[in-house]
């Protein structure tokens, strides 16, 4: 275990002292009305050669990254691996104000949505806006092994 904790340290090091690595253009920002954003989410995923669930607990999380714009959350629905809806998040529209966030929680041992279930969001704004940040982190824990990941979404529809 010390062995590849020293090759990583030693990666990461000459990662960070090597000048010949080229740096990455940053995408230009595209602004937007609204969109419908594709989010993947897992209540579970599976371990080892016998596939054992292990059970994790889910955060939509949907920031606004605009400095100056509110935008309004028309609606956040979660869904099954077999596409059918399971909860609407969120009943009515809000607005979100610049630079602030909401989220939506998955209790771990909810495990209605399986390994295939996603969230959509629609947004709106009466001007055009940085687009949000809306992304889901799941964790979970199975005796002595624990696990944490991140899942972006993916914009399935659009205003510009």
């Amino acid at each position: 275990m010390k062995k590849l904790f020293y090759y990583l340290m030693i990666v990461f090091i000459l990662n960070l002292a090597n000048p010949f690595i080229p740096a990455q253009a940053e995408e230009p920002v595209c602004l937007s009305k609204g969109q419908t954003v594709y989010v993947p989410v897992y209540s579970h995923i599976y371990a080892g050669s016998r596939e054992l669930p292990i059970l994790l607990t889910v955060t939509l999380s949907i920031r606004n990254t605009d400095a100056q714009k509110t935008i309004t959350i028309i609606s956040a629905d979660y869904y099954g691996t077999n596409g059918e809806l399971i909860k609407k998040y969120s009943d009515k529209a809000f607005i979100l104000k610049p630079f602030e966030s909401t989220r939506y929680i998955i209790p771990q041992k909810d495990k209605a949505g399986g390994s295939g279930a996603s969230f959509l969001v629609r947004w709106k704004s009466d001007e055009s806006v940085n687009p949000p940040l809306i992304e889901s982190i799941m964790i979970g824990a199975e005796g002595q092994q624990g696990i944490s990941f991140t899942s972006r979404g993916q914009v399935i529809s659009g205003l510009n």
